[in-house]
């Protein structure tokens, strides 16, 4: 089997929100508010003006019908412009991504906006019909219906399960949480994030993901388990929902020679894979091993920055485990866990993040190729793999 070529699109900027807890920081940004000062954020940063993109692609989870037009409209796009929604759960975002890459691969359009958004602050609730007079309604949550009745949601189950399989104990999980905010403090010190988040207002805490506070081992390893006494997972090494919007802009060669051949990302190979849905949090894993297998001969040791939304702390550890991958390389500047999971739009802040990496923070280019992967409700994995050029 030949290697899969190259796709000829490439992502000339990336931005991101900070990402703000259901509630938060973002709790009066309807999710246009959220969107729209990141796109002329990453547009203005390519050098393009709204009016020149010729479709948007955005991820969403929570919102219904297709919210890409009304953020197009609010972010000052063309009427003219075709506006997609894609709804793959957590995968989304990516989703989005790569097929704004596809449309332009294609022949179809030269400049996409993409990305995904998720404010679950302001998200329509959904509630079932009841089924008789006498039954009354009730609210419908995120996941399916197979996933059966817990006091936990389906992939915080399925981490467990897999902590359990693979013998991850709670001290594995708090040590990676622990690690996981040091990073970003770090990072965060190190101004790794300036560039990457957009604020909307001029303040410390519209700079930081409102998440990522300072932590000790002592109070990670005070939580409580979700499932006491043998449970492993707590609130403090599991990722939790948030709010925030993260957007890129994918050009075709005729457009980025245009804007001068700036620094890009471009596909390498992408993939996705499901498993049974009680092993939902085996499913990057499954989707990353589906992607080496298209890669015929692929060095994997080529990969140096992989950035993983990872469900929680056992899943983090198990992907590095099973798939060889140092622990140097995955989430290097902190993880889901510290910054939390904007659900549709947590797999466009893995490319915002990748960019960060190999194209903002590399401007010598020694770190050439990555890779991004998460798992979505229902047993979904998604993975990607790109290069900087």
């Amino acid at each position: 089997m030949s290697s899969p070529r190259k796709a000829s699109a490439y992502i000339v900027s990336a931005r991101r929100s900070t990402l703000g807890r259901v509630g938060g920081m973002h709790k009066n940004r309807r999710i246009e508010d959220l969107a729209s000062p990141i796109i002329a954020a990453a547009l203005a940063d390519a050098g393009i003006t709204p009016s020149d993109v010729d479709e948007i692609v955005i991820g969403n989870a929570s919102q219904g019908g297709n919210p890409a037009r009304l953020i197009a409209l609010s972010a000052g796009l063309a009427l003219s412009a075709p506006a997609m929604t894609i709804d793959r759960q957590c995968g989304s975002g990516l989703d989005a991504v790569l097929h704004a890459i596809r449309i332009i691969d294609g022949g179809e359009a030269h400049i996409v906006v993409a990305g995904g958004v998720e404010s679950l602050s302001n998200a329509p609730w959904r509630i079932a019909k009841p089924k008789s007079i006498y039954q009354i309604p009730h609210f419908i949550g995120l996941e399916p219906p197979a996933a059966g009745p817990s006091d936990i949601p389906q992939p915080l189950v399925a981490s467990e399960a897999l902590a359990q399989r693979h013998q991850i104990s709670r001290s594995q999980q708090d040590a990676f949480a622990m690690k996981s905010h040091l990073r970003a403090e770090t990072a965060r010190e190190g101004r790794r994030f300036h560039g990457e988040i957009v604020p909307f207002r001029a303040s410390r805490e519209e700079m930081r993901d409102e998440s990522a506070i300072a932590a000790s081992l002592e109070d990670i390893e005070a939580e409580t388990a979700y499932c006491p006494p043998e449970g492993t997972l707590t609130p403090a090494n599991t990722a939790q929902p948030h709010d925030g919007a993260a957007i890129v802009v994918v050009v075709s060669e005729e457009a980025w020679r245009k804007l001068g051949q700036p620094p890009a990302l471009q596909l390498i190979a992408s993939a996705a894979e499901g498993v049974e849905p009680d092993r939902e949090a085996d499913a990057p894993i499954a989707a990353m091993n589906k992607l080496y297998g298209r890669l015929n001969g692929f060095d994997r040791t080529s990969v140096q920055a992989i950035e993983l939304s990872e469900t929680s702390a056992a899943q983090a550890i198990a992907v590095m485990s099973t798939l060889g991958i140092d622990d140097g390389i995955l989430n290097s500047d902190g993880g889901a866990i510290v910054r939390g999971h904007p659900l549709g739009a947590s797999g466009a802040v893995l490319v915002v993040r990748l960019f960060t990496r190999l194209i903002r923070r590399n401007p010598e280019r020694k770190t050439k190729r990555g890779a991004v992967t998460l798992g979505a409700i229902g047993g979904l994995g998604l993975a990607a793999m790109f290069e900087s050029i």
